[in-house]
């Protein structure tokens, strides 16, 4: 699968949130402002969200003050 630099910086966004187990709603507005910055949700960008969408769903991912 072709990694774009958008695709880098999301991936590396969303890792952070995974290491900290909470995400602002900044991060996450900032997650989907890089998704959609160059006009195009490519198949990794898609991947990515979707991963993290789940993460959210099951709740290892919660919302929250980040600390």
């Amino acid at each position: 699968m072709l990694v774009t630099k958008s695709g880098q910086k999301l991936a590396d966004v969303i890792e952070k949130a995974i290491e900290n187990s909470v995400m602002t709603m900044a991060e996450y507005e900032e997650i989907m402002s890089i998704a959609s910055q160059d006009g195009l949700i490519d198949a990794h960008e898609k991947a990515l969200l979707k991963e993290l969408n789940d993460l959210i769903a099951n709740k290892t991912i919660k919302f929250g003050k980040s600390s």
